[in-house]
Formats: structure tokens, C-alpha cells, sequence
């Protein structure tokens, strides 16, 4: 029975052993690493793959991905340098590179990695004018990625890109520069009326000198400006000046340009009527 006890209890330490030696094995992905600390001094890194940190004198605090990583940040109300409000929101992606030096030099190089970007592009938003802010996001973007990447590169920290998503401002400026941009758009719609009305009353000057030179295509008009309004097919009656020019002999046009409006011959009274022996 003592030997049952016996056997039951080393057993029973055995699996102990054996569980804690065996809790030292860990498996990291291809992309992570994991630095190794032997009483509490650095060993360097870990992984991928299979590792054994040894029980009570190992110690692996966290694990780093050496994935390309992205943090979107925002900057509450800022000034830019003309004195405008703006809260701009942005994307940061960064990639650790020198792992001892994230292990080392920062204890948290994902929070200072942003807090250093978001105290960053204040100062870059405070340096740059509104209109600079809304039309260059492209290089105040990279300004703010050099001053970032100079403060991380002691951290092991790598910035390959800041983006600006969007920029806010306050309603009541949104209001002003939509009026703006609608007075904006009028000018431009007055400006096109005139120049359009600048160029027809210029054609319409060098069409008046070639009717002026040229009769017979002055004729040619007004022959046409008739047809037109014959082809409405609204008008119950045409007003025709007394001045309109002859269309040919004898035609009935040929009256009206020789005695006007008013002077057209009743009926029974023709053109060719021949003059008495006395001259009436």
C-alpha cells in the first residue's frame, strides 16, 4: 500500500515537471518576434516558429509584429498659420526595422509612435495657411512624415507614409466659403455672358459691313428672316418695313421698295399704267 502511495506521488511529480518544462514551449508566426530576457537581463530575439523560454528564469514580456502597421490619429482644434480652425485626420504607416532598439529605447513604441505623429502635424498644420492645407494635403503629408520618422528612427521605428484624410473646420466657416465659392461661380457666368455678347455684337458688326457692301446678300436676308417667321406657324400676321430691299423686277417686293408701306397701289391700279398725253 506504501508502495502504491509512493508510486501515485511520483507520478503525480512527474507530471508536474513535465507540465512546467513543456509551458515553455511557444510558437510565433512568421511575422513576430519575441525578445527573451533571462533573469531579467536581454538574450536577443526569438522566433519565428518554435521556441523555449525556460520556466521562473525566462521571460518574454510581449511580441512584436514586423508587419507594415497603420494608426489613424486626430488632431483636435488646431491654428493654421493664417489663424483658421481646422481638426485634421489623418493615417500614419510605420514599420519597426531595428528590433533591439524597440525593445531597448521605448516602452510602448506604438503609443509614442503616435502621440509623436499627432504633436507632430500640429506643428505642421501651424506652419501651413488653410489654403495650403486643403490644396498641397500631398507634401504637408510628407513634411510631417520627415519630422516624425527623425524622431522615431531612435526608437527603431521606420514612417513611410503620412496621409491627410480629411480636414474640418467650423460650420460657420463652411457657410462663408460656400458663398464664396458660389459668387465665384456667378462672376464666372457674367463673365462668359459678356464676353458672348462682346463677340455676337462684333459679328454682328462685320455682317452689318458685308450687307453694306454687298446688296444682293442683304436681299438674300431678308428673304430669309420671311421664311423663318413663315415657318413658326404662330403668327396670324407679318409686319413688313417699308425699307425692305427689291427682290426682283416687277415682283411685288419690287412695289413695296418703291413705294413703302403706305404707298402700295389699290386694286385696279397697276405699275405699268402709261402716263397722259398732258402728263397726268
Amino acid at each position: 500500500m506504501a508502495d502504491l502511495f509512493t508510486v501515485g506521488i511520483e507520478a503525480f511529480i512527474a507530471i508536474v515537471v513535465i507540465a512546467i518544462l513543456v509551458s515553455g514551449i511557444k510558437v510565433l508566426k512568421e511575422w513576430e518576434r519575441a525578445p527573451l530576457l533571462m533573469l531579467g537581463r536581454y538574450k536577443g530575439l526569438k522566433g519565428p516558429g518554435i521556441i523555449y523560454v525556460p520556466p521562473f528564469i525566462g521571460n518574454v514580456p510581449f511580441v512584436i509584429s514586423t508587419r507594415l502597421q497603420v494608426v489613424s490619429f486626430k488632431t483636435e482644434q488646431s491654428l493654421t498659420k493664417d489663424n483658421i480652425p481646422v481638426a485634421v485626420d489623418s493615417v500614419m504607416y510605420f514599420q519597426p526595422v531595428d528590433l533591439q532598439k524597440v525593445i531597448l529605447n521605448v516602452n510602448d513604441f506604438n503609443q509614442a509612435t503616435q502621440l509623436a505623429a499627432q504633436t507632430t502635424l500640429r506643428e505642421v498644420i501651424g506652419q501651413a495657411s488653410f489654403d495650403e492645407l486643403l490644396t498641397e494635403r500631398e507634401r504637408v503629408g510628407n513634411i510631417a512624415r520627415g519630422i516624425i520618422d527623425s524622431k522615431t528612427e531612435a526608437w527603431g521605428i521606420k514612417v513611410t507614409a503620412v496621409e491627410i484624410r480629411d480636414v474640418g473646420i467650423p460650420q460657420a466657416l463652411q457657410d462663408a466659403m460656400s458663398r464664396q465659392a458660389q459668387a465665384e461661380r456667378e462672376r464666372r457666368a457674367r463673365v462668359t455672358l459678356s464676353l458672348a455678347e462682346y463677340e455676337s455684337a462684333e459679328k454682328m458688326v462685320q455682317a452689318a459691313n458685308m450687307y453694306k457692301d454687298n446688296d444682293r446678300a442683304f436681299e438674300l436676308r431678308w428673304m430669309n428672316i420671311v421664311y423663318e417667321l413663315g415657318l413658326q406657324g404662330k403668327n396670324l400676321m407679318i409686319l413688313i418695313p417699308s425699307n425692305i430691299p427689291t427682290a426682283g423686277p416687277g415682283g411685288q417686293m419690287s412695289m413695296y421698295g418703291i413705294y413703302g408701306i403706305n404707298q402700295i397701289p389699290k386694286p385696279g391700279e397697276g405699275t405699268d399704267q402709261q402716263p397722259k398725253p398732258d402728263g397726268t
